[in-house]
């Protein structure tokens, strides 16, 4: 059984993994599997997009299609009900609060959440990387989600792919280095974005909006593997393969943990 940290930047475009002018996205993407193409759903919007990947359905059947939560008519269990049912521990490392909702009552063992809007984004990414890091030190949990918000914010305030975006892109990856360091031995670590941007805004079908990347650092994947065909809701599926936990039947997605094709 691996245990696993999720990473997800918010707004981070996989155009702006490598071209942002920090050295590390290289060196991520030569570190595991992963995929520049991989696809999130369509509204490709911050909460829906959190729920299909935690749920492994699109948004007409979880029914979020904004940012503002709505329950399911026909509920299903997402990744953190499922960890928990095989016994695993789950924690959750936010600055945006609407993601309260990704997890039921009693599902997680720890979550650590600090407003980005009060403290500023750049603040809070660091204040939630650092609860990250001392948290999964001490309590070593089976399933961490790490959430970054710093990209999309400077995205909607400054333009996706201008000055401040790169910036606020470099140093979310120097935060993704601080987690990745003294855990790459331990953990499986993904790290992906919820969607895209272009202009200040996101939320269409254009590419721009619905293309992330994703990268996969551990044992079940090889180092510069590429995904063919990945999608958002292929993560849950992934970390329950890894964790040794049952999916549920519901979802709609696939394990990645065999799907990577040479470069």
């Amino acid at each position: 059984m691996k245990k696993v940290i999720l990473i997800l930047v918010d707004g981070l475009r996989p155009d702006a993994v490598e071209s942002c002018g920090n050295p590390y996205g290289k060196e991520l993407l030569g570190k595991g599997s992963y995929s520049l193409k991989a696809e999130t759903v369509y509204p490709s919007v911050t909460l829906p997009c959190h729920v299909s990947l935690f749920l492994s359905v699109p948004p007409e059947r979880h029914g979020t299609t904004t940012n503002t939560y709505t329950p399911q008519v026909r509920p299903i269990n997402g990744l953190c009900e499922q960890l928990r049912l095989g016994n695993r521990k789950c924690a959750f490392f936010y600055n945006w609060e609407e993601l309260r909702d990704l997890s039921r009552p009693s599902s997680l063992a720890y979550s650590y959440y600090v407003s980005g809007d009060i403290n500023t984004y750049e603040k809070a990414n660091e204040m939630v990387t650092e609860n990250a890091i001392s948290y999964i030190k001490e309590e070593k949990p089976d399933f961490a989600f790490v959430y970054l918000g710093l990209t999309d914010h400077v995205g909607h305030s400054h333009g996706w792919m201008g000055k401040e975006y790169m910036e606020a892109c470099s140093l979310s990856l120097e935060e993704i280095r601080r987690i990745v360091d003294p855990f790459e031995a331990e953990y499986t670590i993904i790290i992906t974005a919820d969607h895209g941007g272009h202009g200040r805004s996101h939320g269409s079908r254009e590419q721009e909006d619905m293309l992330i990347p994703l990268i996969c650092i551990g044992p079940d994947f090889k180092p510069g593997k590429v995904f063919e065909d990945a999608n958002i809701c292929d993560i849950a599926p992934t970390i329950a393969a890894l964790t040794e936990t049952e999916r549920a039947a519901e979802w709609e997605g696939k394990s990645l943990c065999v799907s990577a094709v040479s470069s």
